[in-house]
């Protein structure tokens, strides 16, 4: 399992940092950069330069500088918009924020480092009230078809996807437009023929009296109403997997949620056993899939609750999920209590673990299905300051179903926080015990003025395969907390009952 993390560039990154760019650029004519010049961008400006580690090495990086643009324009070589690269350009009072190098190693280009890099760079762009990002990018694939047309020519060609070039597509690809084909920009270049292509991403919340910029508060949710379909191994299944988490990804989504048992399908090879006996049979595929959502979540940038799935610890099978940041670290979470049925046909044992994820978007619970129709559950995640409860769910019939979407409806009432639930669809005949399956997703919030009057912020249509995206606003629940109509959290009579977690196994809490 790798943990990705981008961060400010520090002192000790300094020689990793060397070494992965010289893996970066292979082929590359100039000059690498020196400690030296590394050690005077940090002094001058250390919030503009960022660092990609995985499992704690540097394999990228972006660096840049504050400029003030008017001094230069659009006709300027790298040189001139670097001092030389002693950086004497860099203005704290200037208006553009610069880049001036960014790389991600070669072996790690498929975790999508570079378009987080891009990100920390606009997010740094909004905080300091800056108009724009802007740099001047290679064309690295031109000297292919430098003789047969003009790098306006080529760069129309990369734009229409008649060519290919891995630098311009990815710039375009995260919202930068051409301004400008740039000569003689940094002589040396020899793929890019001497030439770049000057790019610009505008910061659409600039202003130019320096009010405050506004601060993002929300988190967009990606729920998969999944269709139970055969399939034929884990691969195939996860073929189907990773198209919705592309989609959900593209939709530049924060979190994206699997119901209970999506991975059912897989027990049709063993329906020739006995159901308890088939599904501990699929608890072997647990560990492969908690480690496919894992690199799924860092690869497409987007936190994954997995739904739930089947495992064996010490002989006893428990329902389970994991909650998969984008940075790379997985999290485990447990059915607490099994339905009738998850006893008589899978012998299934309740967990005892019940926390909250603290995540780059808020605090986040899961309760599996049954769970959220035991208010004592969401209660004790609301304690621990939870603002969104996913419950992934598997229901078979319209009553399972309403059971536990009214018992969610009312955990975002009482828990003053947002529900985002979500199940399969269809069927599968093949498989024992698992013959029909209802659903419709949705995202639910509390009732009052500043939310949905029916507490509804977005459905699915029921029964049919489909995602559902859906914004929620967590400052919305923070003016709830203290100026709403209903404030079910601060009116509890905590001087005549409490809740609280019982000690088990060896004096540890449930919680802990």
């Amino acid at each position: 399992m790798m943990n990705v993390l981008i961060t400010p560039l520090r002192p000790e990154h300094y020689q990793e940092l060397l070494e992965a760019m010289k893996a970066a650029y292979p082929n590359w004519q100039g000059s690498y950069w020196q400690r030296g010049a590394i050690k005077r961008l940090l002094k001058l400006f250390p919030e503009g330069q960022f660092v990609a580690l995985v499992d704690g090495k540097v394999v990228g990086c972006a660096l840049s500088i504050i400029v003030d643009y008017e001094k230069f324009g659009d006709d300027h070589t790298y040189e001139q918009i670097t001092g030389q690269e002693h950086f004497t350009t860099h203005d704290p009072d200037g208006d553009v924020l610069y880049g001036i190098e960014v790389f991600v190693e070669p072996e790690y280009r498929g975790l999508r480092l570079g378009r987080r890099l891009y990100d920390a760079r606009k997010e740094l762009c909004e905080h300091l009230n800056l108009r724009a990002v802007v740099f001047g990018g290679r064309i690295p694939n031109y000297h292919q078809y430098s003789g047969k047309m003009t790098p306006r020519e080529y760069i129309d060609k990369v734009r229409l996807k008649e060519i290919h070039d891995p630098v311009l597509n990815f710039q375009l690809s995260n919202d930068f437009h051409v301004k400008k084909v740039l000569r003689r920009y940094m002589p040396g270049d020899a793929q890019s023929q001497d030439y770049a292509v000057l790019l610009q991403w505008d910061n659409i919340y600039y202003q130019k009296d320096d009010r405050p910029v506004p601060r993002k508060t929300y988190a967009r949710m990606g729920l998969v109403q999944w269709q139970m379909r055969p399939y034929h191994d884990l691969d195939e299944l996860f073929v189907q997997v990773e198209y919705f988490v592309d989609i959900i990804s593209a939709y530049k989504s924060d979190i994206a949620v699997f119901p209970e048992f999506f991975n059912a399908p897989l027990m049709a090879e063993y329906n020739h056993l006995r159901e308890s006996e088939a599904i501990r049979h699929l608890a072997r595929h647990t560990e492969a899939i908690r480690e496919r959502f894992a690199e799924l979540a860092v690869r497409y940038n987007v936190n994954i609750v997995s739904g739930s799935l089947p495992e064996i610890r010490a002989e006893r099978l428990y329902n389970v999920g994991f909650f998969c940041h984008r940075s790379g670290k997985t999290e485990r979470y447990e059915k607490i209590h099994v339905t009738p049925d998850e006893v008589k046909y899978w012998a299934i044992a309740g967990g005892n673990n019940l926390r909250v994820f603290d995540t780059d978007v808020g605090r986040v619970g899961v309760l599996i299905s049954y769970d959220v129709e035991f208010p004592e559950l969401g209660r004790l995640l609301a304690d621990q300051e939870m603002q969104i409860l996913v419950v992934p769910y598997l229901t078979d019939t319209q009553n399972a179903y309403m059971r536990v979407r009214h018992c969610a409806q009312a955990r975002a009432v009482e828990n003053e926080c947002y529900v985002a639930i979500t199940g399969s669809v269809g069927n599968l005949p093949q498989v024992e015990n698992m013959d029909l399956q209802y659903s419709q997703s949705a995202v639910l919030s509390p009732c009052d003025f500043a939310f949905p009057y029916d507490g509804v912020k977005a459905e699915a249509t029921p029964n049919t395969e489909m995602v559902l995206i859906a914004d929620i606003d967590m400052e919305l629940l923070s003016e709830l907390h203290h100026l709403g109509a209903a404030r079910n959290l601060r009116d509890r009579r905590k001087d005549f009952y409490e809740l609280a977690f019982r000690k088990i196994k060896k004096g540890k809490t449930a919680g802990k």
